[in-house]
């Protein structure tokens, strides 16, 4: 069975990070990818959902919000 592959701009999607995030994985081993026969980037899409976490909030970080204290 093939495994399905996305393009750089479908994985930003598909999680909703930024292209510089899904490189950064890349480059920490955390998604498994393949290079096209044109040298195009394929993410491993069943990789890219085992590391991926959604951003953090103020909310759930803890941050004060930028008025500070009312």
């Amino acid at each position: 069975m093939d495994r399905q592959t996305l393009s750089i701009m479908k994985a930003c999607e598909a999680v909703g990070v930024s292209r510089r995030t899904i490189y950064n994985w890349i480059a920490a081993g955390k998604v498994e990818y393949v290079r096209t026969a044109g040298g195009s980037i394929r993410i491993f899409a069943d990789t890219l959902w085992r590391d991926a976490t959604p951003a953090t909030s103020a909310a759930t970080t803890g941050a004060a919000s930028p008025m500070g204290h009312v």
